[in-house]
Parts: C-alpha cells; structure tokens; sequence
C-alpha cells in the first residue's frame, strides 16, 4: 500500500485521530482488538434504526427483513472462511465461545475417562482452559505439543502424542504472544492419518490473511469479531457439516429446538441447534460488513503490508540496546514481544501510555507461554494495517527516551 492509500483508510477510523495526554494516539495493542471503520458501526446503526426486529420467529415485515441480513451475514462469513456450506456456520458471543461450545459438546459426545487430547504450548488460555475443565470433568489427559526456544511448535514430536486414546487436536493458527504462523495444515493431515479431528483457533490469523477452511481441512475453526474490526460480543464457529449434525448442542432455550413437551424436546437442524436464544443479529450484520471491508482492500495487500511493518519494526528494535525479543519465529505475523534489560514491562508500558502509545504488557492470557521462557511477562505490540512506518519511528524515539530514565532507577 502507498501513503495516500493509508492515509484514505486511517480516514476510516475515527479513532486513531483521538488525543491521548494530548499527543497523537499511536494504536500499537491490535492483538487485543482492533478499531472499528465507520462502515462497520453505521450498518449497526443503520439496522437498529431500520431493521430491529427479532429475527426467525415473526412473520411482520421487520422480522423478515432482519431475519434475511442476518443469514445474509453468515453467507458472507462462510464466503470468507469458503466453508462448502452456510450451514457450518455457527454464531458465537466470539472464539471463546466456540471453543467452549465444541469442547463441551465433543465432550458429552466422543469422551471418557482415559481419553486424550492434545493442544499446543503456546495456546491462548481460550483454547486451554476449555480443555481443561473437560480433562476434569471426564477424567481425561492433556498432552502438549512442545515448542522450541524460537517459539516454533516441534512437530517431529508431535505424531508420538498421537493414539488410539487422543479424541481432538486443538492448536491455534497464531500466537497471540509469539507471533508465530503454525503449519496448520500440516497438523491437520497428520491428524488426519488417524482419522482424529482438529479444532483451529485462529482468532489472530483471519485479520491478518486469507483463511481457507476447506484447504485446510480444518474440522472447526473459530474466530471472533472484534479482532477483525468488528463488533464486540460477536464471533464464529465453523464446524464440518458431519460433526456438527452429530454433536449435542450446548446450550438450550428458544430458537434451538424443532418440538417441545414436558417428556420430550427434540431439536432444530443445523446451525440453530447451536444458537439459542436471541442471537446478536445486529453484531453479525455488523461482523459481516467488516469482513467485506478487509475483502474490499485485500487480504493480501493487508498480509503483505503488514509483514513490511513487522519487519521494519524489528529493524528499528535492533537498535535499543538490551533488547531481548520473545519469539523470533521463521513465519511471523503481526506480533513482535519483548523485554528491555530487566526493567519490568509494565513500567515501559504506563510510560508509553503518557506519550500516547498503546501497548500490551503482561502474559497476554498465555501463562505457560510466559512461564516457559521464565519470565514475568512481554512488552508487545502488534499491527494493524492503519498503522504507519512513522508512528513506528516515534514508538522507536519514545523507547529511547524512556529506556535510560528506567535504567538509571536501578
């Protein structure tokens, strides 16, 4: 992208025109979430204004009409995603929320005690935790994929976890913490091999390039809005057609059932077995204007100009004398982590802040990422592509200012 192209897609954003401490904002925490274009928060106006009605259950012309943007809307994420069906999408509250869903209806499903299942070291708590509490609750094990000191998975390892007794593979696409790109289509057709199913979160992948989940062969895949400039409280589950006929659902309530009687419930096709209750129909209309957004630009403009601020960024690092970066991947995406000598991160951060720069510091819901490089946290900052090479150079220029005044304290 050339500068004039950038400055037009900055106009988007109304935010990044925002005074913080009375500087210019510099927005440099996009793995957390990302800003919102004002097509994506007028659709929402626009369809409370014009289009609020519940959906699927009226025959008023309100409810039609907001019935159909809604399944207009998981067309347009299965076009994203080019899943085969509409059908194997599912909306969520975001990848949480999917994971949560699969772990808890593949549980009640597939496993016992003495299963296993097999995630990744370098996995968010979202696609952790889940796990966990199902290990817990069915009296399973969970087996980890190691990674290596540059934060890349070993997958010479990771057939050997592989057994009769693994139900489900969860890794995620991107590392929130390290950046890192995994080959998750080479671990899926390993698990495929012996014909175990693999859940994808790739919460940190679909803003940054394309998603193909039928390329892949992903058996579930998730993502949630407001990283890909959306809504909050919006995300996306998909789900193979097969697996998701054969799961129980998650929760129950209205929308989700075919007949009710106090002996017997029976239950919807898919995807409303998975989506009871009054779903977000506002947000996915507004979820769906922001994928086509991404789509309008390009997501491979947007990969390609991303990696060329990452790559300027490190650069640019280099420079800080006593930088120590945390994950230093071959296949990298948007996210750069580290620390400056032993001064704490969150001591960098605060200060950052009072200069108008937005960063994360801490373990990024990622503990035993953190843990395994035995340290109590990160500096990270990661890209958007409404960020700029210049507002790089002053988070460069603000670091060397504020590095000697944290060293001196010590």
């Amino acid at each position: 992208m050339n500068e004039n192209q950038i400055r037009k897609i900055r106009e988007d954003f109304p935010i990044l025109s925002e005074k913080i401490y009375n500087r210019n904002l510099i927005y440099l925490d996009n793995a957390a979430t990302t800003q919102k274009p004002r097509c994506v928060v007028e659709k929402m106006e626009y369809a409370y204004y014009h289009l609020n009605a519940n959906i699927h259950r009226g025959v008023h012309y309100l409810s039609q009409k907001a019935t159909e943007a809604y399944e207009e809307a998981r067309s347009t994420v299965a076009q994203f995603l080019n899943a085969d069906k509409r059908e194997e999408i599912i909306f969520t509250r975001g990848a949480t929320e999917s994971i949560n869903l699969v772990a808890f209806s593949f549980g009640e499903a597939f496993c016992k005690p003495g299963d296993e299942i097999v995630v990744s070291a370098m996995e968010h708590h979202s696609n952790l935790v889940p796990w966990q509490m199902l290990c817990e609750r069915k009296g399973m094990k969970l087996r980890i994929i190691p990674m290596n000191e540059k934060g890349e998975l070993q997958l010479d390892v990771f057939p050997h976890l592989l057994n009769e007794h693994t139900k489900i593979v969860a890794v995620t696409h991107v590392s929130n913490v390290l950046g890192t790109i995994n080959p998750v289509k080479e671990i899926i057709k390993i698990a495929h091999q012996k014909n175990i199913p693999v859940l994808v979160d790739g919460a940190q992948a679909v803003p940054h390039f394309a998603v193909d989940v039928t390329d892949m062969d992903a058996d579930f895949y998730a993502f949630s809005g407001h990283k890909i400039y959306g809504p909050t409280g919006i995300g996306v589950l998909y789900g193979k057609e097969k697996w998701l006929n054969t799961l129980p659902p998650y929760q129950g309530g209205g929308e989700m059932i075919s007949t009710v009687t106090f002996e017997k419930t029976t239950y919807s096709e898919i995807p409303f077995k998975f989506e009871a209750g009054t779903p977000d129909y506002i947000g996915s209309m507004a979820l769906a204007e922001a994928l086509l957004y991404v789509q309008k630009i390009g997501l491979d403009v947007i990969a390609n100009y991303e990696n060329e601020l990452l790559n300027y960024a490190i650069k640019r690092l280099k420079e800080i004398e006593g930088i120590r970066f945390i994950g230093t991947a071959e296949r990298k995406c948007s996210v750069i982590s580290f620390l400056i000598n032993d001064i704490h991160p969150y001591d960098i951060g605060m200060m950052l802040d009072k200069l108008g720069i937005a960063v994360r510091t801490g373990h990024h819901c990622a503990q035993p990422v953190i843990d395994a490089f035995g340290i109590p946290g990160t500096i990270r900052i990661s890209f958007a592509f409404y960020n700029t090479k210049e507002e790089i150079d002053e988070f460069i220029a603000a670091l060397k200012r504020i590095v000697p005044m944290l060293v001196s304290k010590k």
